[in-house]
C-alpha cells in the first residue's frame, strides 16, 4: 500500500451526527490513509465540525447532490497526484477495515474499479425489503446495458484507480451516480470487480432516499441507464 497514494473520499450532505465518527475512526485506527471530505454544502453543523477539529476537508458553495460531491473529490483525486481513489459515505455504513481489500484487485492489476457488496457475503445490514427490491431491478439492467453482474450495483463504497479517476472527474452522473458510473466504466474498457463488505445501518440523522424518493429512483435510474447505453451505440454507428 506504500507504493500506491491513496485518497479517500467522503462526501457529505447533513451529517453532523455522523461526520465525527466517521472520521475520528480513520484518524484513529487507519492514519496511513489520507482522506477529503467533501461538504455538499450542508446546511446543519457539518462544515462546523469539519473546522473545528482541523479536518481536511472542502465546502462546496451550492448543494451538488452526490454525483457533484463525489466528482469534485475525483477532481481533488486526480490535482493531487493519487493513484486510488476509495468512496467512502459519510453517514457510517461503511467500515474503513475493508478499504485494503478493495484496493487490493487494483493494486495487483485485477480490477480498475472494486465494488464493496453487502450482498455477495449477505452479512450485516441487508437494507429494506423494498429498496432491495429496487436494487435488483437496477442490477438486471447494469447487466443488460454493459453484461457484468454487480450484485450491489448501488454501493457507494468502492474504489477506482488513476486512469478511472481521472475519467470521473471529467465524467459523472450527477443523480444517483453509482449505477452509471459501473456502466460508463465497462463501456470505456475497464475492469470492474466485487469484494464482499459488511456493512452497518445508518449511525443518524436522515437518508436522503425516502419512500417517494426510492420509488423515483427505481424508475429513473434504470432509465438513464437505458439511454446512456443507447447513447453510446448511437455514437459508433
Amino acid at each position: 500500500m506504500v507504493e500506491n497514494k491513496l485518497l479517500i473520499i467522503i462526501p457529505a450532505h447533513n451529517e453532523a451526527d455522523n461526520i465525527k465518527d466517521v472520521v475520528g475512526l480513520i484518524l484513529r485506527d487507519y492514519p496511513q490513509y489520507d482522506y477529503l471530505v467533501v461538504n455538499d454544502c450542508s446546511t446543519d453543523n457539518t462544515e462546523k465540525i469539519c473546522e473545528q477539529n482541523e479536518y481536511n476537508y472542502i465546502t462546496l458553495p451550492i448543494n451538488l447532490g452526490i454525483g457533484g460531491a463525489v466528482q469534485s473529490g475525483y477532481k481533488y483525486a486526480r490535482e493531487n497526484g493519487y493513484d486510488i481513489a476509495v468512496q467512502l459515505d459519510g453517514d457510517g455504513q461503511h467500515d474503513p477495515q475493508y478499504i485494503e481489500r478493495l484496493a487490493e484487485p487494483i493494486i495487483s492489476r485485477r480490477a480498475d474499479m472494486v465494488i464493496g457488496s453487502r450482498f455477495a457475503s449477505k452479512e450485516g445490514f441487508q437494507s429494506s425489503a423494498a429498496r432491495r427490491f429496487g436494487i435488483g431491478i437496477i442490477r438486471t439492467v447494469v447487466r443488460m446495458c454493459c453484461g457484468v453482474r454487480i450484485t450491489d450495483a448501488t454501493s457507494g463504497f468502492r474504489a477506482v484507480n488513476r486512469r478511472l479517476l481521472e475519467l470521473f472527474a471529467e465524467e459523472y452522473a450527477q443523480d444517483y451516480p453509482e449505477p452509471e458510473a459501473i456502466v460508463t466504466a465497462v463501456l470505456n474498457g475497464y475492469k470492474v470487480a466485487e469484494e464482499p463488505v459488511i456493512m452497518k445501518e445508518r449511525g443518524g440523522g436522515i437518508s436522503s432516499i425516502n419512500s417517494i424518493r426510492s420509488l423515483y429512483y427505481i424508475l429513473k435510474v434504470p432509465l438513464a441507464l437505458i439511454v446512456y447505453r443507447l447513447t453510446r451505440t448511437s455514437r459508433r454507428t
